[in-house]
């Protein structure tokens, strides 16, 4: 049996709605996982050396990971490159296939290139617009990167790209890197 640690940065909730999935997974074929938010596991410290797999996931807002998960892995980048490792990022470019691979996703490389800690592998994974559940700003600024980028911009408008199948398989996958 595997004890699997999913710690994530989450704005939204469909970051941490992401992990629970991984987590639920991980659970349903017959090993441990938990989840923390980086947020938590920074405060609050976590033991890594107590996890066989180590996934670590965050979105992309406007081009740019969360400070506090990108100081998070480079503060603990030695401890967590120590461990099998994944990252995945959440990201609605990644809503287009040729956008959905490391070698496609711009945000996704440039993280791996400045990050201190080298995941063993990357996961790009299509977010999810939720227009009604952000705030105006936010709203109007992914509008008119969804406007130059041909996705939705109607307003009313909560579309999940995300390919839950698709997720439930990477980690299954995840458990095969230990």
């Amino acid at each position: 049996m595997k004890n699997v640690l999913v710690l994530y940065w989450s704005h939204d909730g469909h970051t941490a709605r992401v992990s629970r999935t991984i987590c639920e997974t991980i659970r349903a074929e017959g090993h441990n996982a938990e989840m923390m938010s980086v947020i938590e596991a920074d405060r609050e410290g976590v033991d890594l050396s107590r996890f066989d797999v180590l996934i670590l996931g965050a979105a992309i807002r406007y081009g740019r990971f969360n400070k506090t998960f990108v100081q998070f892995v480079n503060k603990h980048a030695a401890e967590i490159d120590a461990k099998p490792n994944s990252f995945f990022n959440i990201t609605l470019i990644a809503r287009k296939p040729e956008k959905a691979t490391l070698e496609g996703n711009v945000y996704a490389r440039k993280f791996v290139q400045n990050s201190l800690w080298k995941p063993r592998e990357v996961k790009c994974i299509a977010g999810k617009v939720d227009y009604p559940n952000w705030s105006w700003f936010d709203a109007v600024q992914i509008q008119l990167i969804m406007s130059m980028t041909k996705g939705p911009t109607d307003r009313t408008v909560v579309r999940d790209y995300t390919d839950w199948d698709d997720v439930r398989a990477y980690a299954r996958h995840c458990l095969t890197l230990a």
